[in-house]
């Protein structure tokens, strides 16, 4: 049966390709939109059955074009929280969302989507549940939203609707995201550009680069999405994080130490070591970021776990380490 995935040739979308052609599947639908053409490189060592603009992508599903489909992974959205303008957020977000899901429905496939830990926005508490849920951005607000019409959706619905909500991903096929790419590619960047990292200082009770996130590999993420493809009968909207918050200088140390390693060094230096050489360097905090930035996030991985994905996830030592080495690779 043919799968379909959305965002197909952006950075989850284009890792879920390749990790279904992994598993052998062929019949891959890639649904994008490439005003930015260079997103087709993600695509490059993809096996795909057929390419769509996302313009005519669900009428068509709706009228059957592509026979018997099992699932849509719907990745496609617009992603840069600092969009402003909010109609455009809410036709790609939201309503061009809630048209996927209402196709699958009618279809009978599988709906997996692209939710996000930016809808617990100034929230301190990242739990599945609508008392936690507090956008602070548009494109918060957008994920926000179309996640309460899938809980209102759920109940009656015969097919697997899950959404997963992202926190900081990192991983190969990112480097088009430009700057909403993660902390990990604009480390790896700014230390082969300058021969240092630059990170902010003390802000909001934390020492300098020390604000943690929750960072989680794409690679995480991917096994994720497979698993609850591989379960049809699991529903609902489930964080997706290590469950593990690590401060910027984990990020920062392990790129450059990588960098090292590559480039012969044998020892790996201390967070403390790294700064005294001036491989790391904080500056102030900016004024515009102060009051909108958040100093911790964390997924709650109760629901997800409850579920059955019992898989460990990869530190930011391990993820960061491979995806610098990946990097590395493709100069």
């Amino acid at each position: 049966m043919t799968i379909i995935v959305t965002g197909a040739a952006g950075f989850i979308g284009s890792n879920i390709v390749k990790a279904l052609n992994d598993r052998g599947e062929h019949r891959v639908i890639a649904v994008d939109n490439l005003t930015r053409a260079d997103k087709f490189k993600n695509l490059v060592d993809c096996e795909i059955d057929d390419y769509l603009d996302k313009t005519e992508f669900v009428e068509r599903f709706r009228r059957g074009d592509f026979g018997k489909v099992r699932a849509v992974f719907h990745e496609g959205a617009c992603s840069d929280t600092m969009e402003t303008d909010g109609r455009y957020m809410m036709d790609n977000n939201f309503r061009y969302s809630r048209d996927v899901m209402n196709a699958c429905l009618e279809q009978g496939a599988q709906f997996l989507y692209a939710s996000s830990a930016a809808t617990y926005g100034g929230s301190s508490q990242f739990v599945e549940d609508r008392e936690f849920e507090k956008p602070l951005n548009v494109y918060g607000y957008s994920k926000f939203l179309f996640d309460q019409i899938v809980r209102q959706t759920l109940p009656q619905a015969k097919s697997q609707i899950v959404g997963f909500r992202y926190f900081n991903v990192y991983g190969p096929r990112e480097t088009h995201k430009a700057r909403m790419a993660s902390v990990a590619f604009h480390n790896f960047n700014q230390f082969r550009a300058e021969g240092k990292v630059k990170l902010f200082g003390e802000y909001n009770g934390y020492a300098a680069g020390e604000q943690t996130r929750d960072f989680v590999s794409v690679e995480d993420v991917t096994k994720v999405n497979l698993f609850f493809f591989d379960h049809p009968e699991k529903s609902g909207i489930f964080n997706l994080g290590t469950g593990r918050a690590q401060p910027f200088n984990d990020i920062a140390s392990t790129v450059v130490n990588t960098l090292r390693a590559i480039d012969g060094e044998a020892t790996t230096l201390s967070l403390a070591e790294l700064v005294q050489r001036g491989l790391i360097e904080y500056i102030p905090f900016p004024d515009a970021l102060r009051g909108k930035y958040q100093c911790f996030t964390q997924a709650d991985q109760s629901k997800l776990r409850a579920a059955g994905y019992d898989a460990p996830f990869l530190s930011v030592q391990e993820g960061v380490d491979r995806y610098a080495r990946w990097l590395f690779g493709q100069l």
